[in-house]
């Protein structure tokens, strides 16, 4: 396909012990599978000896292995496109399985019986929908009825295996089609059955006239760059989840739509969810704060200057301003709240958001105060009046502090 590739797989007819014995110092884990690691300069390659699979019980990896023939070899891989050898030394690309073919033809195709390699590995089962996110091909006839058939056996499939799969999806330009084919094979209800709750959950038309929540989720993921982080993928698939549990019909206001609440429960939601497949605390602690926060976005321009910087401080806000914006640009088009932002962090980028303090808990313990719980409220007061540009000086801000609470204390 013209691309560089990430890494190399490389096979051969040598068993391992004479891997090891070529290569003294490899690493014989796996060597009981016919893999071993040989170590070169600074690279670690995995050298694996041509076999055929037996049973695999536990539905990830076989139980045992017999050393066999190339052919043998490749008729044991996932997909025709993964099968093909290489000739180091020629260049001549060996194919047993018509990977070529489907390769040119842009066609993802399982090798022989497609529900035999689901059911021997059903990792297979996400990375058939990553293959064809990534590289935009088409899911063969058998191959997607068998994926249909067996997408339950993802149960049997470690979260953190799965997590990894999602997002390699998610972080591909065609994330939306991803986030369909998941829905579409059954795969998701095995590990996010809360996205199904999305489709069909109507929203008010004057707001969101694309559609439901789901076909605003899908547009929104669509509007994305081609390259973003894994966060920011996250909260904005995971930014209305709330929705379907939060809706309700106001009776008093012509039977309007209304989701009270869901950024809260949205926050909460997504960090149960993001959990479930082990996400990092990272990755939780900045997608939790985006999908909470997206809501504030409509009330900007009606901040106090101290409120907005804080707001705009979060470490995340860049993000955040990226999911407002397709948030916006997949419903009502509506710019005006990102336009007045992207002028603020213009006006505010002389100097720090969050400047240093001109008065510290030292300065309130000086002037005779006892540590206690009253210091945070003392010294946000004075940040406040800081941020909005009334004290510029250390001397200010401590005469701000004795006649507004020395004096409200005496």
């Amino acid at each position: 396909m013209g691309r560089t590739p990430s890494d190399y797989d490389i096979a051969t007819s040598a068993t391992p012990q004479q891997v090891l014995k070529i290569f003294p110092n490899s690493n014989e884990v796996g060597a009981h599978f016919g893999v071993v690691i040989v170590k070169s300069g600074h690279h670690a390659l995995e050298v694996a000896t041509f076999r055929t699979d037996g049973c695999y019980g536990d539905g990830r990896r076989p139980d045992h292995v017999l050393f066999s023939t190339p052919e043998e070899d490749a008729k044991r891989r996932d997909f025709t496109i993964n099968g093909l050898f290489e000739d180091p030394f020629s260049g001549e690309i060996i194919d047993y399985v018509g990977g070529c073919a489907d390769l040119a033809a842009g066609v993802l195709r399982a090798i022989g019986d497609p529900h035999l390699r689901f059911s021997e590995d059903a990792l297979r089962l996400m990375r058939v929908v990553r293959f064809a996110t990534t590289l935009d091909f088409e899911i063969e006839q058998n191959t997607w009825q068998a994926v249909r058939t067996h997408a339950a056996l993802l149960a049997k499939i470690s979260p953190e295996r799965i997590r990894d799969e999602l997002v390699k999806m998610l972080v591909s330009p065609r994330r939306a089609r991803a986030l369909q084919l998941l829905v579409d094979s059954g795969l998701i209800e095995q590990f996010w059955p809360e996205v199904l709750a999305l489709i069909g959950c109507e929203q008010p038309p004057e707001w969101h006239p694309e559609g439901d929540v789901f076909t605003h989720t899908k547009i929104m993921l669509d509007m994305l760059g081609p390259e973003v982080s894994p966060e920011l993928a996250l909260a904005v698939l995971l930014h209305d989840i709330a929705k379907p549990p939060s809706r309700t019909i106001d009776a008093e206001a012509g039977n309007r739509i209304r989701f009270n609440g869901h950024d809260a429960l949205g926050a909460e939601m997504a960090g149960d969810m993001l959990r479930r497949l082990r996400f990092s605390n990272e990755v939780i602690d900045a997608v939790i704060p985006m999908v909470a926060r997206h809501m504030q976005f409509m009330s900007v321009q009606n901040m106090r200057v101290a409120k907005l910087k804080r707001f705009m401080a979060s470490p995340t806000f860049m993000q955040e301003l990226e999911l407002h914006r397709v948030d916006c640009g997949s419903s009502n088009g509506f710019t005006d709240n990102y336009e007045f932002l992207l002028e603020k962090r213009e006006e505010f980028s002389l100097e720090p958001l969050i400047p240093p303090p001109l008065v510290t808990g030292r300065d309130l313990i000086a002037a005779g105060l006892a540590p206690g719980p009253k210091f945070s409220e003392i010294l946000r007061d004075i940040e406040t009046e800081q941020l909005e540009g009334k004290l510029k000086t250390r001397e200010d801000a401590l005469e701000y502090f004795r006649s507004r609470w020395l004096q409200c204390d005496a």
